[in-house]
């Protein structure tokens, strides 16, 4: 098992596959989860965010996937919504399954993690905001808003904040919030915003717009912490950081 295997890690040990090396969701990440949870980060390496980047970015993926299994990892989490997003909902948990069946370890990607905290959240009529928008993302917009629809959401818009994929880190929390702030109210029926990237730094916007909109918010680092966790039978809740991880649903 790998709790005898890797030493300090009484909890369980998740093998994490980021896209791009951008520092600061793994951060964040890793000081959120409880002790006694290991983490063994890899990376695919994707730098422009371009459809064919992520199109080779889930071959290589799978590649991880496999030394990861080797490593008996007890979760693989290969992050990234556009590497199985751009797969369709139903194909993409289809690839999930057939990825366990090979290499007998349980797999949880973002697009299943965003999807699960959304539902705990009781989220029915939902807002879709990606992190980037580089005036080129309308496919990839459209992808994310059948996926979540395919998930059982009535999507009622997916937005792209306005930067450059390579300018995602500049963006504060509170240009953040402003922009889901603005959006909420040409949608004011919505009763959920779920934040799409971990290359944007929101960790600080979530609360805030909970407490203001009175809807719960999901951002990709909070949802993950607690998929992992509930994975690993295990409940700490953190206060200040949302609804999600403040109630652990």
């Amino acid at each position: 098992m790998a709790k005898k295997q890797f030493s300090g890690c009484w909890r369980g040990v998740v093998g994490v596959i980021k896209p791009t090396y951008r520092p600061g969701s793994l951060e964040e990440f890793i000081r959120l989860l409880p002790e006694g949870i290991g983490v063994i980060p890899k990376f695919v390496g994707v730098k422009q965010g371009l459809e064919e980047e992520f199109v080779d970015g889930f071959a290589a993926a799978e590649k991880i996937i496999a030394e990861l299994a080797e490593m008996k990892v007890d979760i693989i989490h290969p992050e990234g919504a556009p590497l199985f997003v751009q797969k369709g909902y139903q194909r993409s948990e289809e690839i999930v399954r057939e990825l366990e069946e090979k290499y007998s370890t349980p797999i949880v990607t973002t697009g299943r993690v965003l999807v699960e905290a959304t539902k705990a959240l009781g989220i029915k009529r939902l807002l879709v905001i990606s992190s980037y928008d580089d005036g080129n993302s309308s496919g990839r917009l459209a992808k994310y808003s059948s996926y979540f629809s395919d998930a059982g959401f009535q999507v009622l818009a997916v937005n792209g904040f306005p930067v450059a994929f390579t300018e995602i880190g500049s963006v504060s929390p509170f240009e953040a919030y402003d922009f889901a702030r603005k959006l909420y109210f040409q949608y004011p029926t919505t009763d959920g915003i779920c934040l799409i990237g971990s290359g944007w730094r929101i960790l600080d916007a979530v609360s805030l717009l909970e407490q203001d909109l009175q809807i719960p918010v999901v951002c990709a680092v909070a949802a993950r912490v607690w998929a992992i966790e509930k994975r690993l039978h295990v409940r700490q809740p953190i206060k200040g950081r949302g609804l999600l991880l403040e109630n652990m649903p």
